[in-house]
């Protein structure tokens, strides 16, 4: 597992109100959801490569079953 570290972000209050709301869609938490975004975000940009720093969350693939 990828060592984790803690750091302050200051966010506008309506990013951070869309992230949670999109966070609570996907059944995520915000960091989770946070970490997502960016995770996808340096792939897309090749600044991250596959396999490098995997997330401890999965995606979710459809409604949860009980």
């Amino acid at each position: 597992m990828a060592e984790r570290k803690s750091f302050l972000l200051r966010i506008d209050g309506k990013v951070l109100d869309a992230l949670r709301k999109w966070a609570d869609d996907d059944l995520r938490s915000l960091n989770g959801q946070i970490e997502f975004v960016l995770r996808t975000t340096l792939k897309e940009r090749g600044r991250l490569k596959m396999g490098q720093a995997e997330p401890e969350e999965v995606e979710p693939e459809g409604p949860v079953e009980p």
